[in-house]
């Protein structure tokens, strides 16, 4: 990794753990809205919203991350954010939203080989700050072919 690249991080929470994503991936940020249930979808998809009307599927990113509680989820925090991935615009429901960070790249390390696995290739690293880890995520290889399909198919409908 490049010693002098600062990165540029949304970070957001799922129950206690701390995620961050690429912020030119982000389109938006909005409060918990009415969603429409798709039939037959995968489980992690909980349905579509109407976003100035284009249809956006809407992805529960505990369920697609495996977070079997609900610890820290309350309807105050709850957000949706709109990432754009290679040309699929979708919803992601997490917890809160903490801030926008600015931090070295040197300071992310590689995923640990124990989490190194297929089912975590989205893990892109982890950043170390003071008396956090923040777990850095690469969306567009969070999702099969097939299930990337899916999507496509539901946001064109």
């Amino acid at each position: 990794m490049n010693d002098g690249r600062i990165l540029q991080l949304v970070t957001f929470k799922l129950g206690q753990e701390e995620f961050g994503v690429d912020i030119l991936k982000v389109q938006e940020i909005n409060r918990m809205m009415d969603i429409t249930r798709i039939p037959n979808a995968p489980l992690f998809i909980e349905g579509v919203i109407n976003l100035r009307g284009k249809i956006i599927p809407i992805v529960d990113l505990r369920k697609r991350l495996g977070f079997l509680d609900e610890d820290g989820r309350s309807e105050k925090t709850t957000r949706i954010i709109v990432i754009e991935l290679d040309g699929l615009v979708l919803g992601f429901i997490v917890d809160s939203v903490s801030e926008v960070l600015r931090i070295p790249e040197n300071t992310i390390e590689p995923a640990p080989s124990i989490v190194g696995g297929i089912e975590s290739e989205y893990i892109e690293g982890v950043g170390k700050l003071d008396n956090r880890l923040l777990i850095l995520l690469e969306l567009t290889r969070l999702f099969s072919s097939p299930e990337r399909n899916a999507m496509e198919n539901i946001e064109m409908n």
